[in-house]
């Protein structure tokens, strides 16, 4: 069998097991030992999977991923999310299509803390739903809105993902959070355009009116714990007080305090939160262990190095080849999720982008490389079929069908490929903030 046809082997019973709802880290494992054996003999595969899993879960780098997911649990459940959301309605309550404004800047609030998309829309659609629904706003702006938001959860550090990436490809992780932060507001800031765009351009999907919310104590209060654990977790990394690691075990023991002292964690809340991290962070780590059997057996192939010589040869302009790799994410966001994404395609095409030229420095370009991922497979999380921040949204929202969440994201995705193009176009907004870190 030719490489390349056992590359579309390996591929096609991915894909296969994925779509008998076979979970994506046994997908990608099975299929990867697939192609392992037919190239190498059962015996190589078996010395490969005993020391894989040690070498790969060896990495101290690595516990930041539990600490952050523990962090964003403690703050669901400790209420957090509700303050939150109460002072944003009443920022942006004078402004037409405010509530879904508000939601949007609850989202970014909340992922400053969190660092999933999934666990931010979830979190602020408990608690924003109801009042939009109160409020007369149709479930095609509210669960689209929600939805997007949820993105915020990744693009804004801290990030999962943007994790895992520092990981694979051996980076920075503080130097990767900080060259987030400006595109994840202009992400934030683009939604809320997108958001007066809509409502009055399209009639009947927000009130006319505004009720207009009062600030109260209680929610300015709300906002203060999150802007000091904010301020202690980076500003300790950045003030070289810790390391992204400890700055999360600062982040998640800050943040548990916080929900003590708004007295809403319980011992059933408090067990729930180390329940649902070891759980997420199992299935964070049997991806990771999945995409690297599959990724050891594409190797055995060379087809990732003959693909970068075939797209070598063609000519194009270093950032011609990188909005082809972003178009291919856009269209695997299809079938993946981000983080098998991230973890099956970065040992492919990290190699093919730092052998191209952009002008910049190897680290720069492999943070500005980073960052275009984030964005672009923030895109996959809200785009049809798959979307998987809409099917969550649309979960909790009863009554409203799936093809109007769809159609709520598209003044989202179009704000998406703007940002896309222009942090493509302009890779110097992505660094801005990472050349004043030493």
């Amino acid at each position: 069998m030719s490489p390349l046809a056992l590359t579309g082997l390996i591929f096609g019973v991915m894909l296969l097991l994925m779509a008998i709802r076979t979970p994506i880290a046994i997908s990608m494992f099975i299929a990867g030992c697939i192609g392992y054996v037919l190239q190498s003999g059962l015996a190589p595969l078996e010395s490969f999977l005993n020391t894989q899993a040690f070498a790969r879960f060896a990495s101290y780098d690595l516990s930041v991923i539990p600490l952050f997911i523990l962090m964003g649990h403690f703050a669901t459940q400790g209420g957090i999310s509700k303050a939150l959301f109460e002072f944003a309605s009443a920022v942006m309550s004078r402004f037409r299509g405010g509530l879904a404004m508000a939601a949007v800047m609850a989202c970014a609030a909340f992922g400053a803390i969190c660092g999933s998309s999934v666990a931010t829309a979830a979190t602020i659609t408990s608690v924003a739903l109801p009042e939009m629904k109160r409020h007369g706003y149709s479930g095609r702006l509210a669960t689209g809105t929600l939805a997007a938001g949820g993105t915020l959860g990744i693009l804004i550090p801290p990030s999962v993902p943007l994790v895992i990436y520092a990981i694979l490809a051996e980076q920075n992780i503080a130097k990767l959070f900080a060259a987030a932060m400006i595109p994840g507001l202009i992400a934030m800031v683009g939604y809320m355009i997108a958001i007066a765009i809509y409502v009055r351009v399209v009639p009947g999907h927000a009130p006319e009116r505004e009720e207009a919310t009062r600030m109260t104590l209680n929610a300015l209060s709300g906002v203060i714990p999150i802007a000091l654990i904010f301020g202690l977790v980076f500003g300790g990394i950045y003030g070289g007080l810790f390391t992204p690691t400890e700055g999360a075990a600062v982040g998640a023991a800050s943040t548990f305090i916080a929900a003590l002292l708004k007295r809403e964690m319980t011992w059933q809340k408090f067990k729930h939160c180390f329940y649902a991290t070891a759980e997420g962070s199992a299935m964070i780590f049997m991806i990771f262990i999945g995409a690297d059997v599959m990724n050891a057996a594409l190797a055995l192939t060379q087809v990732p190095g003959q693909l970068a010589a075939v797209v070598g040869s063609w000519g194009l302009s270093p950032v011609m080849v990188v909005a082809a790799i972003l178009l291919f994410y856009v269209v695997l966001g299809a079938v993946m999720d981000e983080l098998s994404m991230i973890l099956l395609t970065i040992p492919i095409f990290f190699p093919m982008v730092m052998s191209l030229d952009f002008g910049m420095s190897r680290e720069y370009t492999a943070i500005w490389f980073g960052i275009m991922v984030l964005m672009t497979v923030g895109f996959g999380l809200l785009a049809p079929p798959v979307g998987l921040n809409v099917y969550v949204v649309n979960g909790m929202a009863k009554g409203v069908p799936i093809w109007e969440s769809y159609l709520g994201v598209m003044p989202f995705l179009v704000s998406d490929t703007i940002r896309t193009i222009v942090l493509l176009l302009f890779p110097p907004i992505s660094l801005w903030l990472v050349k004043y870190i030493g």
